[in-house]
């Protein structure tokens, strides 16, 4: 399991004294289990890839922030900690991929106008989450059915 996988890398990152690492690696699994705690579940792999994926998303948008007002020691921190949380994710999706996977979801789904997004984006959701920016998946969705 992806958690698993995490808790291994916390103890790696102790064993050699990588605060910087273990730092976010904590980060990680608090967000992990609050989110267990509060659904009060045993998150699976894909759950953990979720949040993994709202954690880059959140880091995203400081790193932007933290850039705009100058101060790039904060940015570079925020750049840090995607970068750890993406070598969780799975490998990103190609542009190519992403349209294909939008082509087959509407096939599949007999999607045929912007009413029917949500049933498309619920198709496609378990398919891109950590691979692809949800909001990019949005817009080519919106594009594809005329939205």
């Amino acid at each position: 399991m992806l958690k698993q996988r995490i808790q291994d890398d916390v103890k790696a990152a102790m064993k050699a004294a990588e605060k910087r690492r273990l730092g976010v690696l904590r980060l990680i699994l608090a967000a992990v289990k609050q989110r267990e705690v509060d659904e009060r579940i045993e998150l699976d792999d894909a759950q953990v890839l979720a949040v993994l994926d709202k954690m880059v998303k959140q880091r995203r948008d400081s790193e932007a922030q933290y850039r705009q007002a100058g101060r790039t020691d904060l940015a570079d921190q925020e750049r840090y900690e995607i970068e750890v949380c993406q070598g969780y994710l799975p490998e990103a999706l190609s542009e190519g991929s992403l349209v294909q996977l939008v082509e087959d979801a509407v096939a599949a789904t007999g999607a045929a106008s912007m009413k029917d997004m949500g049933t498309l984006m619920a198709e496609l959701r378990p398919k891109v989450q950590g691979r692809a920016d949800m909001g990019a998946v949005s817009a080519l969705v919106k594009r594809r059915l005329g939205g």
